[in-house]
């Protein structure tokens, strides 16, 4: 599970965080990542989000980025995703796609 949010640090670089009730209770890992110039600009978050932020690169090669879009878009209900009753019977529906 993911959940990211954008903050401003204030001043006093304190932050709170409330994280959601559908979040288990547990040890969890918060990692920072300064926002770029595209990201409060309104380019594209998913983008900026995933780029170096020292270098400014692309962490990751163009269909990565697709790949992670798309499932960005299911997650927020504008793509219809895919449900399985089994493992197996996903792997059968990603072979069948395989091209090799």
């Amino acid at each position: 599970m993911s959940i990211t949010q954008t903050v401003e640090i204030p001043a006093s670089h304190k932050l709170t965080i409330d994280v959601p009730r559908e979040v288990p209770a547990g040890r969890a890992e918060i990692v920072y990542f300064p926002a770029s110039k595209d990201d409060t600009a309104g380019g594209c978050p998913i983008c900026a989000r995933h780029r170096d932020p020292v270098t400014g690169n692309p962490r990751y090669n163009a269909e990565t980025l697709a790949a992670f879009k798309e499932g960005e878009a299911m997650l927020r209900g504008e793509i219809p995703g895919k449900w399985y009753s089994s493992a197996e019977e996903m792997w059968a529906d990603l072979d069948k796609d395989d091209d090799d």
